[in-house]
């Protein structure tokens, strides 16, 4: 995939594992896959160590071993909030290489998701991920594909499917899932997400048009943060927290909290190997670097199942599920009598694995994965392609790409900048 200098790189190696000689953490890979080390940790590598890099270093069970950065204040917080003694790159593809690391922590913008994870996947590395999984349908569709070519553990960074209250329902999403499971709402279903059912779509993740050119601060390598996206002079607008307002590095609040919002209704509707096959749009016209806002978008599936996001918060009173027998709204509030007491007669969802070290063990597919969260990233993705073209757009799900849109297919392998490809 990438071709540093094979000299440089042997170098490179041969100090790495002279380094691990003497690490009193030992890799899991040098005793095998699904062996643990003496420490009973897994070594981890995180790439991107800025706020949310940061706040996954001390994940139970996992030891950070290295990091990653291209801003070098980021590097020096970040070893600090660690105690010092931790190895730093400015290239991740030594980190990925580095023999210390068993995890690979993405947590840079998601323009990079992809190279970075193909690229630790063929390193034989284990993965997490942040959300969105990928900036492009295509890059989802290559990310999976390499994991499973090379039996990699994969972990999307979104966990409302498996854990923790789901935003305005104020109820974990098994919950929710076992009441579609009963049938009592019917079928089929519409979901309405928005301001009135409890979520919000951070409309302040905006692109700025015009912006004037800066001077690049000393402390930041640009060209590597931009990587294989177009290059455009510096603003600290583009960088950093406020990078979602642009189109090249991600999709504005649908890029941010949709896959949050999203892959919990896709599990609990049972779409996890499933696209929509019609999605409408309403919104301005959009500025060709700068993301804006919107209005309205509606997923359609080929059995009538809707997905509604409601951006002008115009749905008030409206139901978070409402079926043909019956509706769920926000606060887990029912016009279905005694839910509570029909519901506890019905079997609880199926288990799922939602321990990530436990998964790495013993190399069991993680709840999130590589492949539900490749389709529930595609939701995301084909709102965002809806809203870059300004029109209702139609997709095969069988085939995962736009029916007779050759503007709309561009948009699933978008170029990268040389030399970065995957």
């Amino acid at each position: 995939m990438f071709k540093p200098n094979s000299s440089s790189r042997r170098d490179f190696l041969k100090k790495s594992m002279l380094a691990a000689a003497s690490f009193a953490i030992v890799p899991r890979h040098v005793l095998g896959k699904g062996y643990l080390a003496p420490s009973d940790h897994l070594t981890k590598g995180v790439i991107g160590v800025g706020s949310m890099g940061r706040g996954h270093f001390k994940y139970a069970g996992t030891k950070t071993v290295a990091i990653c950065d291209v801003d070098t204040r980021h590097l020096a917080i970040a070893q600090k909030a660690l105690g010092g003694g931790v190895k730093e790159h400015h290239d991740f593809r030594e980190l990925i290489q580095n023999p210390e690391v068993d995890i690979v922590h993405i947590a840079t913008p998601p323009h990079w998701h992809g190279a970075m994870a193909i690229e630790a996947a063929r390193s034989g590395k284990d993965i997490w991920c942040e959300k969105p999984m990928t900036r492009t349908i295509g890059e989802g569709k290559k990310v999976k594909e390499a994991v499973a070519q090379h039996g990699n553990i994969f972990r999307l960074n979104t966990w409302f499917r498996f854990d923790a209250n789901f935003y305005g329902m104020g109820v974990p999403v098994k919950k929710i899932k076992k009441v579609v499971d009963t049938g009592m709402l019917g079928w089929p279903l519409k979901v309405t997400i928005s301001k009135h059912t409890g979520f919000d779509w951070k409309f302040y993740w905006v692109g700025k048009e015009n912006l004037p050119v800066q001077q690049v601060p000393k402390e930041l390598d640009y060209e590597m943060w931009l990587g294989p996206a177009p290059h455009k002079p510096y603003n600290a607008h583009r960088v950093h927290t406020t990078f979602r307002g642009y189109w090249d590095y991600d999709g504005g609040g649908l890029g941010d909290m949709g896959q949050h919002y999203l892959d919990p209704v896709q599990y609990f509707l049972g779409k996890d190997n499933e696209s929509p096959v019609k999605v409408e749009i309403d919104a301005p016209q959009q500025h060709s670097d700068a993301v804006g806002t919107w209005r309205k978008i509606t997923y359609t599936y080929a059995d009538g199942c809707q997905i509604i996001l409601d951006g002008a918060a115009t749905e008030v009173g409206k139901a978070y599920i409402e079926g043909p027998k019956g509706k769920l709204y926000r606060g887990f509030v029912s016009d279905i009598p005694d839910l509570e007491r029909k519901l506890a007669q019905y079997p609880d969802p199926a288990p799922q694995m939602t321990d990530f070290v436990e998964a790495v063990r013993t190399r069991q597919k993680f709840a999130l994965n590589e492949q539900n969260g490749y389709y529930s990233c595609t939701l995301v993705n084909l709102g965002l392609a809806a809203l870059r073209l300004n029109r209702t757009l139609h997709f095969d799900s069988a085939k995962q790409e736009f029916v007779n849109d050759e503007a709309a297919n561009r948009l699933i392998y978008q170029p990268m900048r040389g030399p970065w490809t995957i």
